[in-house]
């Protein structure tokens, strides 16, 4: 009888640590998500500052809007963040910058074309600047360009017009392709990507 109930709490205490155990992994499984999913929100908070910065503080004015190299900063985020964060990174310092530099008209326009610019990019990759993401210039150059435009188009109920915004949006577009290459390099050879997984 002694022998029998000395193996049901052996057995019971078995179970105990096994639980223990499982419960421990699964929270530690939490913990761990829960500071990639802080970290991930912190680095897109910099990059929406950062975007912000040099969208509203760093522009030309051009036609009815302005040129500015904010964008190369939200290719940067789009390589190293994923989609969703990269896109709130990119909308929320351009959306900004367009609200505190006097153009909050273009806001909308912006919240959309930054979030879907920044699809177009990818982190998979070991390094920022690739093929991939080289390639990903192409479609968001189109999207700035043709976005923009299309924009200016509805809220004038004019097509004619908002053809003499395009270079800007050109000097734009090559702009932040340059500075995103430039940066990109130096980051892959500070091998950033590493450093922030």
């Amino acid at each position: 009888m002694n022998l029998r109930k000395e193996k049901n709490c052996g057995a019971a205490a078995g179970r105990a640590k096994a639980g223990q155990t499982a419960a421990g992994r699964v929270k530690g499984r939490g913990i761990a998500a829960d500071s990639e999913r802080i970290r991930r929100m912190c680095l897109s908070g910099v990059f929406a500052a950062v975007i912000f910065v040099f969208t509203a503080y760093f522009h030309i004015p051009s036609h009815t809007g302005y040129t500015h190299v904010g964008d190369g900063f939200l290719f940067l985020a789009a390589c190293l963040l994923p989609a969703p964060y990269a896109a709130f990174a990119g909308s929320a310092g351009a959306v900004l910058a367009d609200c505190l530099s006097g153009y909050a008209l273009w806001a909308p326009g912006t919240l959309v074309i930054k979030a879907v610019t920044a699809l177009f990019f990818s982190g998979k990759s070991a390094r920022i600047v690739c093929a991939r993401n080289l390639l990903a210039l192409l479609p968001s150059w189109a999207v700035c360009i043709g976005g923009y435009y299309l924009y200016e188009a509805l809220i004038t109920g004019n097509f004619a017009a908002p053809l003499a915004g395009i270079p800007g949006y050109v000097t734009q577009s090559a702009l932040s392709t340059v500075l995103f290459v430039l940066l990109g390099s130096i980051f892959d050879k500070m091998k950033i990507k590493e450093m922030l997984s």
